[in-house]
Formats: C-alpha cells, structure tokens, sequence
C-alpha cells in the first residue's frame, strides 16, 4: 500500500490567475499545482468559478493576468494540450462506441479504420470490452461515462480535466465509479484535474485538495488526503476519512 508522493515532477501550473467578466471579478489569484500521475481536486460551492478555471487551463478563455504552465511551458490561452471531460458525456448518439472513442484521433487526422485499431485495446482497460460496436443508447449511464472518459484519454493521455463527470449518475452507479476510475488510474499515466463540490468524493479520490472561496475565487487552502492506496469502501467509514471531512466542512 502507498500513501501521497510529494516528489512528482510538476505537470501543470497555475500562476495568479485573474479573470473578470462584465466588471465581476470571478477568479481572484488562483495558483496550483498538478503533478505527475497525481489525483488533484478543486473543491468549492457551485457557481464558484470552477468551470472558468478549466476553460482556463484548457485554453478556451485567457486570463486577464497569469500564466497557465505546462511541463515548464506556457499554454496560456493555447488550446489542445490537455483533455476536458464534462459533466454529460456528449457522446454522439449516431456514431458506435468505438467511433465516438476514436473522434480525437480522427480530429487529429488519423485515417478511421487506423483510429479504431489504436484505440481498440484500451476497451478492456475501461471495461468496455464487447461494446466496441454498440450504439450510445445501448449503455447503461455509467458505461457512457466510461466511453466518455476514454474518448477524453484519446485526446491527452497525460493530462485530464474532469468536470464533475459523476453528477449526474444516482448515488450506487457513482460509488462504482469512483471505484472503478480509482483501479483504471492505476493502469494508465494520466495526472487529473477534477472538479466537485463533493466532500466525499473529493477526499475519497484525490492526492490532494484545493478548497477554493465563494466568488470571486481564490485557493483558501490545500490539503493532502494522506491515506493509503489502493483504497476501499470501507474507508469512508474510517476515523481518518470522518476528521479529514469535518476538516473540510469547517473550511467551507
């Protein structure tokens, strides 16, 4: 079993990152980090300006002061470096698994049977294994959310932003998630960025937490979820787990 790294080489940063729209001040000298192979949350209330801090990294907006760093390079305000999973999986509902997993691929100019056949083995290690030529509507809502989180893998391997993408799965479905992402996480070398406003999930999750302030939002504080891995449903019940929530509840 192993417990948080601290030693990682930095994938991303986030340097005082300003943002204001029409005068309202919505991101306030945001600074974080992600490293390598590392499980990051950014926890805080809904309408907090978590969003704006993905569509910062992802290059979608530009800040209006700050730097976005990726592997000692900026990207600020450039876009298709990292990949960005939402919360509904917007899978293309006329298009088989396979191709809506292969789209990054295709996008990037891979020819499509040859996108098929890169990203047919990693159907096992998401456990999709025999819905390859299944259609959207054939899946259940978490298998969708897989398919939805290798098509986000297809695009950056290294680097995934995550946007609350268990929201809208019913409490059984995202508890298997959260489990299953935890056992594929393992197999692949992503580092994650993931949004919540989940406690829970977040502490259950993560190698560390970013509580982020009502608008306009700054860091309030970091904290390092230092318990083991691999984890289990039992630790939700733990001491450790229960005090590092009531930590958090007082923060927020």
């Amino acid at each position: 079993m192993t417990t948080y790294r601290s030693n990682h080489e930095i994938k991303l940063e986030l340097k005082q990152i300003y943002k204001t729209f029409e005068d309202t001040p919505v991101l306030e000298g945001i600074s974080l980090q992600l490293k390598n192979k590392e499980f990051v949350s950014i926890l805080g209330p809904s309408g907090s300006g978590k969003s704006t801090i993905f569509n910062i990294v992802s290059g979608l907006l530009k800040p209006d002061s700050g730097e976005v760093i990726i592997e000692g390079e900026s990207y600020t305000g450039k876009t298709g470096r990292v990949s960005y999973m939402y919360q509904k999986d917007l899978l293309l509902p006329w298009c088989r698994v396979i191709d809506n997993a292969s789209l990054p691929l295709i996008i990037k100019g891979m020819k499509k049977q040859q996108a098929r056949e890169t990203v047919s083995p990693f159907f096992s290690v998401f456990g999709l294994e025999g819905f390859e030529y299944k259609y959207p509507f054939q899946l259940s809502g978490g298998m969708r959310q897989r398919a939805a989180l290798l098509r986000t893998y297809m695009f950056s391997k290294d680097i995934m932003l995550l946007d609350e993408p268990f929201g809208g799965l019913d409490a059984i479905t995202r508890a298997k998630m959260h489990q299953w992402l935890l056992g594929v996480l393992q197999q692949l070398e992503a580092s994650v960025l993931f949004i919540t406003h989940d406690i829970e999930e977040a502490i259950y999750l993560s190698d560390r937490i970013y509580i982020i302030s009502e608008r306009p939002a700054a860091v309030y504080k970091e904290i390092v979820i230092n318990l083991e891995r691999p984890r289990g449903r039992a630790l939700l019940t733990s001491k450790e787990f229960m005090d590092l929530k009531a930590e958090i509840l007082s923060l927020l």
